[in-house]
This record gives C-alpha cells, structure tokens and sequence, in this order.
C-alpha cells in the first residue's frame, strides 16, 4: 500500500497544489538545536507523499537559518508572530492540504516507518480516525533512556483514554481532517495539556487504531521549573472536569483513578528535571494526592511507589549527590504523558 512518489510529483504536491497523502505539522519555537535531527526523521520517512509544514513560532535563535539548509521540495517554512503549541498546530491544520494530518514536536523522533504503518492502519479501515505508535524516551543526546507506556487500546478508546493519555505525547497521532471537522483543533486555554483533551473530544466519536510497535522517540529536556508543574495541573485538572461533565454515567466511576494517574504522573514529572529541595516537596503533595484519590495505588505499585518515596528522600537530603545515586535506580515504567 505505498504511496509512490518520484522526484517530479513530489515537486507537482508544492507547484501546482496536488493533494499530498500525509500533511506533517511541526511547530518550531528557538529549536534550532534539535529541529535538524526532527526534520530529517521526517523527510526521511518510507512513505514519501508528503507535506512537511513547519510553523515558526516566532523563534529568536537560529531556527530559520537551520530550516533554510533543506532544499526539499515537500517542506513548507510558514513564520508567525509567538502563539504557542497550540496555536501552532492549528495554523498547521489550516494550511494542511492533506486528507491525514500528523504532528511531530521540533524535538522529538519518528523511526523511519512510522508514517506508512499508521497511514495503512487508517486507509484500510474508514470507521477508524486516529491511529497511534508506541513512544520511547531518550535523552537531550539522544541516548535511549526507557521505553512508554506501551499501550494498545483499539477501536472505542474513551475509557482508557479517561484514566490516563495512554498515547503519551503530540508528536505520535496520525489524524483524519474529519476529526477536526468534527470536534474542533486545539484549545488553547488547557495549554501543556491541550494534546489529552483533543484526543478525548476525537474519542468520543471516532475508534482509534494503534500500532504496537516503538515509532516515536520523545526526547526528555530538563530545566523545567516547578511552576510548570503547577500550571500542568491547573490544565489536567480542567480537562479532567470538563470531559467528565460530557462522559456518560458508565464512565463516572473512573473519576478517582483519572486523578490519582494525573498526580502520579505530575509527581514523577517534579523528580525527572531537578534535584532541588522545592521539587521534591512538589513531588511528595502530588503522591500524597495520588494515593488519597486511590488508596490503592499501594497494592498495586507498591515497588514504583517505593521508588518514588527513596528519590523524593534523596532529592531532599541529598540535592546534589542524590543524583548520582539516582541513576542507579531503575527507571520506572511510565505513566503515559498527560
């Protein structure tokens, strides 16, 4: 089921506006030290009929002048004032002219066959609106560093989906326009969680396809400060109320464990960029917050629990040294990314 595509039509989808098979969207804000490494996993995709639409969201550093070096004629350079992720995104949806729409964040990684499989999945099941990969994370280097989730919920998703965003990350769905024809782009007032809420609003009116294999690489940045953490929660928390007063009565029940996975989630986030003292007190209220919305979170993860206990204990006496201590800790399987 390739697309085919040589040289000559890759050149007629940007001269005379023929409909790509795929529109990929990168929003770009001062990437210039990982947009190249993105790009190129992009470009370099087995399915060849494609549009690469990167949004430059008013970048200050050298992000232009490294867009400037492709000469592809599949790539598309639009340049904005700052608007943000999803802003972005949005204006990339605007300008796609494809009929599946994928996203891919300017510092993450495709495997090379991520776009065919998930393209396949779509074109071979009309029913079907989002399809999905695996994602792995790796470090600013690139360096693997542990696998996601993992997960592969298929076909009426909204449940699982509900519990916790099992599919980790922006840059991983491949889309069809008539999601977003339905259910609207990106909101932009839940940002840092806008990702979770769309794939909620998409569904609950479309099944979802995954694809159970790793094809997307996420890259870990750190320097995060504990603001960020609360601001994310301010946003889950929002999505969690607003989807919850639209979910049916069946689904009601699941409302504390969506919690207690949000919390475990944002206190595993406070421990993975710094080992500063505050970080570890946000830590410690998300996982008191975690076990009082599910109190058994403890007989079900008593050993990540644990973990999360002796590094929360390591980041407060020991900031500068429990780093390296923690680094011989087995790093926990993940809560999917909200």
């Amino acid at each position: 089921m390739q697309p085919k595509a040589d040289a000559t039509a890759l050149g007629e989808i940007r001269m005379t506006g023929r409909e790509p098979c795929v529109s990929v969207v990168i929003p770009a804000y001062n990437a210039a030290a990982t947009i190249r490494e993105t790009l190129q996993s992009v470009l370099a995709q087995s399915l060849t009929d494609l549009e690469v639409i990167v949004i430059d969201d008013g970048s200050t550093d050298q992000t232009a002048h490294v867009l400037r070096a492709f000469e592809d004629p599949r790539l598309r350079i639009l340049s904005f004032p700052n608007g943000g992720l999803a802003a972005s995104r949005n204006r990339g949806i605007q300008h796609a002219r494809a009929r599946f729409i994928s996203f891919l964040d300017a510092d993450d990684i495709w495997t090379p066959d991520k776009l065919q499989a998930q393209w396949e999945a779509l074109a071979k099941d009309a029913v079907k609106g989002v399809s999905y990969s695996w994602t792995d994370y790796i470090s600013e280097t690139g360096h693997h560093l542990y696998p996601g989730s993992h997960a592969s919920f298929e076909g009426d998703v909204l449940p699982d989906l509900l519990e916790h965003n099992f599919i980790e990350s922006g840059s991983n769905v491949l889309v069809r326009r008539e999601v977003f024809e339905r259910v609207g782009e990106f909101d932009a007032s839940v940002a840092s969680a806008e990702d979770w809420d769309f794939l909620l609003r998409a569904a609950r009116h479309f099944r979802f396809s995954p694809i159970p294999k790793p094809q997307v690489l996420y890259r870990i940045v750190s320097g995060s400060m504990s603001a960020n953490i609360t601001r994310q929660e301010g946003a889950l928390l929002k999505v969690i109320q607003r989807n919850f007063a639209q979910a049916p009565d069946r689904l009601q029940s699941l409302r504390p464990k969506t919690l207690s996975n949000t919390y475990t989630y944002l206190g595993m986030r406070a421990l993975d960029s710094s080992m500063a003292r505050r970080r570890s007190l946000v830590a410690l209220r998300c996982l008191g917050k975690a076990i009082a919305y599910d109190f058994l979170l403890i007989t079900r993860r008593p050993g990540d629990l644990a973990i999360i206990a002796a590094k929360i204990m390591l980041a407060a006496l020991l900031p500068r040294r429990g780093a390296a201590l923690l680094s011989s800790f087995r790093r926990l399987k993940r809560l999917p990314r909200s």
